[in-house]
């Protein structure tokens, strides 16, 4: 993916991404790439024009909020973000980085992850989980989603009772089950009113997605 997205395509801040692009990913999850960061960087910066906020910081947090990767169904997903918190503080360390600059990288890479369950307290924090949040919802929500559901081995959806109207949900076991689980809860956790706004016409995507879906099978 490096020769497909070069740092020129995290202007302003080519500079820091040259820096930081190496460390951004590893394993082979396509739903957590550099194309994903590449988004959620995108979405970060729509949403700091609105809101403010440290640049460079958020830049930084967004190049490495996944630097750790780990399966959803592994037992330390919800430690994700808090070991990639560590990696990232130690690479920003090496950069010769300022301790009070690091801690705010380390404090948005930590909240952002909707596993963790830990509030952002900075607004370099809630931007950057409003800016990944957004790329699970909407369209691309709904590719993540299926992509992330045949990793896994999951199945679509559960042929006899597709909606769980007589049992309980089960993402693990059928794609469509994440929908009511986690995706359409999303959009009422955003942190910022710039976020909120553009969550909003993403749910409705993933509604209209749902709608079909229904028709169809």
């Amino acid at each position: 993916m490096t020769d497909l997205l070069t740092a020129d395509a995290f202007a302003p801040h080519q500079t820091l991404a040259a820096q930081l692009l190496a460390h951004a990913t590893e394993g082979d999850d396509g739903s957590h790439d550099l194309a994903h960061i590449h988004r959620v960087f995108r979405n970060a910066m729509r949403i700091r024009a609105g809101e403010g906020g440290d640049a460079k910081v958020l830049a930084a947090a967004v190049l490495l909020h996944d630097c750790v990767a780990v399966e959803k169904n592994s037992p330390l997903r919800s430690q994700a973000s808090r070991l990639a918190a560590e990696k990232a503080s130690g690479i920003l360390a090496d950069l010769g980085w300022a301790e009070d600059k690091i801690a705010a990288v380390a404090h948005a890479v930590l909240t952002h992850s909707f596993s963790a369950n830990i509030p952002p307290q900075t607004i370099e924090a809630k931007i950057l989980q409003d800016a990944d949040r957004l790329d699970a919802i909407g369209m691309v929500g709904v590719a993540r989603c299926f992509y992330i559901a045949g990793r896994l081995g999951s199945g679509l959806y559960h042929p006899g009772d597709p909606d769980a109207e007589h049992r309980p949900l089960d993402d693990r076991r059928f794609a469509i089950d994440h929908f009511p689980a986690k995706l359409l809860k999303l959009s009422d956790g955003f942190q910022t009113d710039t976020g909120r706004a553009l969550a909003q016409e993403r749910h409705q995507r993933l509604e209209q997605f749902l709608t079909l879906f229904r028709d169809e099978i």
